[in-house]
């Protein structure tokens, strides 16, 4: 079977457990590229030897957190079409990730958080910022949050992360040593729409 039909029966498969739509577009780019290299050849065609050397050509580009990632697709793939049975043996199984050095994350200082403060024009702005700066919600976390998810009571919210799973954050009560996301901000549906189609959201 060709990489492009076993992408598509792969792809279904995925859709049909649940995987969000971001997830599959990234494995989609890392398809093309394997696409891209080989060609449109025969899944059957794909040995370790060679899958090998076209990640030791991406080694030499990517940092070894982003070729991790390509070769989890392909470790993924293959491991999906061998349960299949689409191919006899899993050529990919014996390919391993590199190791990726841990690092203190950065943070921002309490001036740079200021400025970004300063940098709000509006009221869905302000709130916005302190709510994601407060609970460490991702961007697609928060641009999906529902007002109903909130609960001022204990300050919690449920957001929708990774994979379409729901989990619990919490905001304090300082958030960027001022207040957190202000509960009459986000009770005024009337509001929050004006302000939203102001600002594109």
């Amino acid at each position: 079977m060709i990489l492009t039909d076993v992408w598509s029966l792969y792809k279904a498969d995925k859709q049909i457990q649940g995987y969000s739509s971001q997830t599959l577009k990234a494995y989609n780019v890392q398809f093309n590229l394997l696409v891209n290299s080989f060609g449109n050849i025969s899944i059957q065609e794909l040995s370790t030897n060679s899958l090998k050397v076209y990640l030791g050509k991406a080694a030499e580009k990517l940092k070894p957190s982003s070729l991790g990632h390509r070769i989890r697709f392909i470790k993924s793939l293959f491991r999906w079409a061998q349960d299949e049975n689409l191919i006899n043996g899993n050529p990919a199984s014996k390919i391993k990730e590199p190791k990726v050095e841990l690092r203190v994350p950065k943070y921002l200082s309490e001036e740079e958080i200021e400025h970004l403060r300063e940098a709000c024009h509006t009221t869905f702005e302000n709130a916005l910022f302190k709510f994601m700066y407060s609970t460490g919600c991702r961007i697609g976390e928060a641009i999906t949050l529902d007002r109903t998810s909130i609960n001022f009571s204990n300050q919690s919210a449920i957001v929708l992360g990774k994979g379409n799973k729901e989990r619990e954050v919490y905001f304090n009560t300082r958030c960027d040593n001022t207040r957190p996301p202000s509960n009459e901000y986000f009770s005024s549906e009337k509001r929050y729409k004006t302000d939203s189609k102001e600002n594109g959201h």
